[in-house]
């Protein structure tokens, strides 16, 4: 995939563009996106292998979005960013790098939309989000991890460059999840 340009990074928390690809465009997410997070945060596939984040109202989105992606972006320089098609601006996931304290380096995590899948959206938006950690953000090493039943997202790490690690519990819940791992040279 090539990518076509970089854009301004991590200077404001706003729905600026980060990167684009052939047919996305990705942006930092803005309080504005709560109807689509509403919506992205219960789709049955994010319940299930991502988990509930009871966010059912515009204003539970509202304060999901400024305590999460947001506050990433004012601490970090980086977070999930919103995946918009080029052709329509029509928001169609989310793709994004995450900085959690169980692992030792930033995991790239995404979900798309139920009629967004399956056409290599995923796997385009995410590699361009690790060229982007690479190049723009000097991450050489960046994490990855499934539930144990989610093939789909485990082959597409391994397309994208990732190898499993290991078996890992998350400390909260004890809940075990499939760790991977992509480490390039500075």
């Amino acid at each position: 995939m090539e990518l076509l340009t970089f854009k301004a990074t991590h200077t404001r928390p706003n729905a600026m563009t980060i990167l684009e690809t052939n047919r996305l465009t990705l942006h930092h997410l803005s309080l504005d996106d709560a109807p689509f997070m509403v919506e992205l945060l219960n789709d049955p596939a994010w319940l299930q292998y991502i988990g509930d984040r009871n966010v059912k109202t515009l204003d539970q989105a509202r304060f999901y979005l400024e305590n999460g992606p947001l506050k990433s972006y004012r601490d970090l320089g980086f977070g999930p960013y919103l995946v918009r098609l080029k052709e329509n601006n029509m928001p169609i996931g989310t793709c994004g790098l995450l900085k959690r304290d169980v692992l030792p380096a930033p995991d790239i995590g995404y979900a798309f939309m139920p009629d967004h899948r399956g056409k290599g959206y995923a796997l385009e938006a995410a590699q361009g989000t690790l060229l982007y950690g690479r190049e723009t953000l000097g991450m050489h090493t960046v994490y990855a991890y499934t539930t144990p039943n989610n093939e789909k997202s485990g082959k597409l790490l391994e397309k994208l460059g990732f190898t499993f690690e290991r078996i890992f519990h998350w400390p909260e819940t004890a809940e075990a999840l499939k760790l991977y791992k992509s480490t390039t040279s500075a």
